[in-house]
C-alpha cells in the first residue's frame, strides 16, 4: 500500500500532506502514531492519553483481540505484546503464557488490554478473567495497573 508523502511543517509535531490522502490513509497513519505513542521508554503519564491510543489501535477489529502493555518499574512502555486474536469465547489466554512473557520482557508491572468488538467497553465476563491473571503475575512479583477494555464507545478501566 502507498502512503502519502509528508513533510514536516514549520510548527513542532506537524506536517504537510504532499500528495492526496483517503480515509484509510488517515486510519493507517493514526493507528502507527498511536503504537509510536505506546513504544519503548515512553512514560505512560495521562490514563487518558493512554486510553486514545489504544482505541485507536483496537476499536475497529471485527476480532477480539487480548494484549498486554509491558511496563518497567517508572511505568515506562518495555512493550505491547498481544496474546490473542478470535472470538472471546474461544480465548486460550493462560496465565502461565502471561507470566512467562512478563518474565522475558523482566516486566515489573502490566495493563491488560481486551477490545470489545459490540462496541460497548464494559463487560463483566473481563472482570473474572482478570483474577487468575493477579493471582499469577503477583507471585512474581508484577503488578497489574489497569485492566482496560476497548470498544468504539470509549474505553473502561477495571482499576476505577
Amino acid at each position: 500500500m502507498k502512503y502519502p508523502k509528508l513533510k514536516v511543517g514549520e510548527k513542532p509535531d506537524t506536517y504537510v500532506m504532499q500528495s492526496p490522502v483517503t480515509e484509510a490513509d488517515i486510519l493507517q497513519m493514526a493507528q502507527q502514531l498511536a503504537m509510536y505513542r505506546l513504544s519503548k521508554g515512553r512514560a505512560l503519564t495521562e490514563r487518558r492519553l493512554v486510553f486514545n491510543h489504544l482505541q485507536t489501535l483496537l476499536q475497529f477489529h471485527d476480532y477480539e483481540v487480548f494484549a498486554l502493555l509491558l511496563l518497567d518499574t517508572e511505568h515506562r512502555v518495555i512493550g505491547f505484546r498481544e496474546l490473542f486474536r478470535g472470538p472471546f469465547e474461544e480465548a486460550r489466554v493462560y496465565p502461565r503464557d502471561v507470566v512467562k512473557i512478563v518474565l522475558e520482557h523482566n516486566a515489573a508491572a502490566v495493563i491488560l488490554i481486551h477490545n470489545q468488538t459490540t462496541g460497548n467497553p464494559d463487560n463483566q465476563t473481563d472482570r473474572t478473567f482478570t483474577t487468575p491473571l493477579k493471582n499469577a503475575l503477583n507471585m512474581v512479583g508484577t503488578r497489574i495497573l489497569d485492566h482496560v477494555q476497548v470498544g468504539y464507545e470509549g474505553c473502561v478501566s477495571l482499576a476505577e
